[in-house]
């Protein structure tokens, strides 16, 4: 592993200390499939909609989609944040404390419950919220494309490849995605 991390070595990653779950849930749900600044635009007029621009799983549950549409959330995201606030009221989820001491998986399961909220949303959280070490984001573009880099390989690989590409580098893996995307970042595809 000493010389793929010499040849690609992690860009630093941030932490993301948001200890609360909605929030971190909600701003995840705003920013899928956008470019950061239409991301971060947005997500701040949602944010406005709130006391103190903090939003609350209690306050997002009284917001109609017409408000969240208003600024500028799409339809499926608006019923994202709806469910996302129903389930965090009602117990359906577990919270961030209870979370942080159950396996990988188990997070994923109860997180996706969530409509919105895929595996790799809650990737992206065991990664850079929980700060969880060994995760690999098997269906992540950038992943992929760094894998296809570092193994040489002709194409694309499919999640499964990825993931029976890298096992070897547990229990490390959350590093080594960090590796697989500045990989992609730096070689011209």
């Amino acid at each position: 592993m000493d010389g793929f991390l010499a040849q690609y070595p992690p860009a630093r990653r941030p932490h993301d200390p948001e200890t609360n779950l909605f929030r971190y849930l909600s701003r995840a749900i705003c920013y899928q499939q956008l470019s950061g600044k239409a991301a971060r635009t947005i997500h701040g007029r949602f944010a406005e909609l709130f006391r103190q621009q903090l939003p609350e799983a209690s306050q997002a549950q009284k917001l109609t989609i017409e408000q969240m549409r208003a600024v500028g959330l799409s339809n499926n995201k608006a019923l994202a944040i709806q469910d996302l606030a129903r389930k965090t009221l009602d117990g359906t989820l577990a919270t961030r404390a209870q979370l942080v001491r159950r396996s990988d998986d188990a997070v994923i399961e109860n997180l996706c419950q969530v409509r919105g909220i895929g595996p790799w949303t809650v990737q992206m959280l065991l990664m850079f919220n929980f700060g969880r070490p060994d995760v690999m984001p098997a269906t992540d573009l950038g992943v992929q494309k760094g894998v296809q880099v570092v193994y040489g390989l002709d194409e694309l690989p499919p999640p499964n490849d990825v993931l029976e590409k890298t096992a070897h580098l547990a229990p490390f893996r959350t590093v080594a995605s960090f590796c697989f995307w500045q990989a992609a970042d730096t070689t011209l595809m």
